[in-house]
């Protein structure tokens, strides 16, 4: 076992915790990730906002067999805050919040018990999360599939680091966006985590809410197949704070709208109809594969227990042996 105060904090056997991916993470995922010493998420995405969204409840009692969490999107949670309250009905041990202001919830959070986790994707939005009485904090990388920032995980991870030392020693910090195995693990607890969030491994293990059809086109992908753009957001009518951008793998839609951003701006939801009709056939073409960078290490839908295994099994053996090292 590697030992972190993210496991001391959370009462977990390894500092690895699963995204609360929406559409993906569900009560069976977030469960598996915490029986094999992790920490599960359950991803509350859009707050039933969006369509096609799974059921929450079903999802949180599913997860309720051990130590779990859930996460939502900021704002989109504005418009839904009634389902924080009935997820925090569930007991769970954390509320993992991004993409918007988190001090609206925190009240509600800690007054529940649970703890606040807070993901940034900038150094300008770690005032707030500290405000809110974060917990911990994630420092996202650009690499990471779905919505995201501009920053990379190696260097914004160490300059968080650096910023909770000096203003708040006692919140944890976890690292976010293309990290998928044990080196992973290991370069962000020398980076100065003390944990990483995991999204893509787990987007393709056996648990995942993602359809087979997905995973099957992302093993045959590399880190280069991925794009991160504004033009579909806007295209298929999601109202997405403008400075985050959308990683996923690049298909002929946006072949055809690559560098486009303000175009599709100018024509918000325009292709709204099409997209849902090419969900609903499965059209990948049109439709978002969301996955990130690490795409590139993904061969196989594997349990997450395996998953979580073999991250922490290849991460101590290479701090291990980092540690062995000669120096001249």
């Amino acid at each position: 076992m590697i030992q972190t105060r993210l496991t001391e904090r959370f009462q977990i056997k390894h500092p690895v915790v699963c995204a609360p991916m929406g559409f993906v993470a569900g009560g069976a995922l977030a469960a598996a990730v915490s029986a094999a010493g992790g920490l599960g998420i359950v991803g509350g995405g859009y707050a039933g906002t969006a369509a096609g969204e799974p059921d929450l409840e079903r999802e949180l009692n599913v997860a309720k067999s051990g130590t779990f969490g859930v996460g939502f999107i900021a704002w989109a949670l504005e418009s839904a805050p009634g389902m924080l309250t009935r997820a925090l009905q569930h007991s769970p041990s954390c509320v993992f919040l991004s993409f918007g202001d988190p001090r609206i919830f925190a009240r509600e959070i800690h007054a529940a018990g649970a703890a606040l986790i807070c993901q940034i994707q900038s150094l300008s939005q770690i005032g707030m999360a500290l405000e809110a009485g974060a917990a911990a904090v994630v420092a996202q990388g650009t690499e990471a599939g779905g919505h995201g920032g501009a920053r990379s995980t190696l260097a914004f991870v160490p300059e968080v680091a650096d910023h909770l030392k000096r203003h708040s020693p006692e919140t944890l910090l976890l690292a976010a966006g293309g990290i998928g195995d044990g080196r992973g693990l290991a370069a962000a607890l020398m980076l100065g985590a003390d944990g990483v969030v995991v999204g893509t491994r787990f987007w393709a293990s056996s648990e995942a809410l993602t359809p087979k059809s997905h995973t099957d086109k992302a093993v045959k992908a590399t880190g280069d197949s991925t794009i991160r753009t504004k033009a579909l957001d806007a295209l298929r009518g999601m109202p997405w704070p403008k400075e985050y951008s959308f990683r996923f793998l690049r298909n002929r839609l946006m072949d055809e709208w690559d560098g486009r951003d303000e175009e599709a701006f100018r024509g918000f939801g325009v292709l709204a109809a099409r997209y849902a009709q090419a969900r609903a056939e499965n059209d990948l073409e049109t439709v978002a594969v969301v996955c990130g960078e690490i795409v590139g290490l993904v061969e196989d839908r594997p349990p997450a227990s395996q998953i979580v295994h073999s991250i922490v099994t290849q991460a101590a053996g290479l701090l291990r042996n980092g540690a062995a090292l000669k120096f001249s």
